[in-house]
């Protein structure tokens, strides 16, 4: 006879805060973990699943070869009946799969079992947390992450089972590729095996309990990010306010600084004189010289 064990949960509002630890019913959760009952709830599950529609013809099913192709006797060739023969391209397919229902039966009390077994499995993981009540008004998934996130439940496949059928519960998780909601009296033992968390109603389990006052989660220390270094200010640290230059004036100041002035005609034919040949200034002499008056009569 196994010995009996009693558990209890970690309860939470339907916001995250936390509650009281409140005691699983011992009728249900009392240790029994039957390995086999739920490898045969799984193992049935999972077959009551497949639809069975594959199918093939067989040579009475497969259209034409209603003659013999060519007479019995007299040809040198092998006897023929029928065009459509397995042997034949295009022809029936012997031992062919047929619609079938792979459906398997477990007794009422069996899938009892093996639910109570799976719910055990996770009580003793610590891995079922009670929520005192979802009242959902409308569908809103960010409202269901932000508990998960709360509970640290992000990432983990998890099923919540609510008490009764609850439509916006459902349309709130059903965009959450880890969350699975659905009735607690639906549940099967494949469904709580795939979890890794059970998030179950309290009021499901027979607790009804009180509500109290929520508590916002602790934001996380920010990090100061350091400040860009602000451009100069107008005002200098010595200087005065009134003094100091705005900066569309300094702006001003700098396109109105005056051009630095062009040298002189002279300085440029110095300098000019200065880079020039001796022979070349020399020609220069000659051609600007004076030329001399003809005399009259020559």
């Amino acid at each position: 006879m196994t010995e009996t064990m009693s558990f209890d949960a970690a309860t939470f509002t339907a916001q995250g805060t936390e509650r009281d630890r409140v005691s699983l019913p011992g009728e249900l959760f009392d240790g029994t973990v039957n390995m086999p009952v739920m490898h045969q709830a799984v193992k049935a599950y999972l077959a009551n699943q497949r639809q069975g529609n594959a199918a093939t013809k067989t040579r009475g099913l497969v259209i034409g070869g209603n003659q013999k192709p060519w007479k019995q006797k007299g040809t040198g060739r092998a006897r023929q009946g029928s065009t459509r023969a397995p042997h034949w391209v295009g022809g029936g397919t012997v031992f062919g799969p047929t619609p079938r229902s792979y459906a398997q039966y477990v007794p009422r009390q069996v899938r009892a079992l093996a639910r109570k077994s799976a719910l055990n499995a996770r009580a003793r993981e610590s891995s079922i947390i009670v929520i005192d009540q979802f009242d959902y008004e409308r569908p809103k998934t960010s409202r269901l992450q932000t508990m998960l996130d709360r509970l640290d439940l992000g990432g983990r496949k998890v099923l919540i089972l609510t008490d009764g059928a609850k439509p916006n519960v459902y349309l709130s998780g059903r965009n959450l590729p880890t969350v699975h909601v659905m009735p607690y009296a639906d549940v099967s033992t494949y469904h709580i095996l795939w979890s890794d968390v059970v998030v179950i109603e309290a009021t499901a389990i027979g607790h009804t309990l009180e509500p109290v006052a929520e508590r916002e989660p602790a934001e996380k220390a920010k990090r100061s990010k350091p400040r860009k270094r602000a451009a100069r200010s107008e005002v200098d640290e010595v200087g005065d306010e009134s003094t100091a230059p705005s900066p569309r004036k300094r702006g001003a100041a700098k396109k109105k600084r005056p051009a630095a002035k062009r040298p002189s005609a002279r300085a440029a034919s110095s300098r000019a004189a200065k880079k020039t040949s001796p022979r070349k200034r020399a020609a220069a002499k000659k051609s600007t010289g004076a030329k001399k008056p003809k005399k009259k009569g020559s």
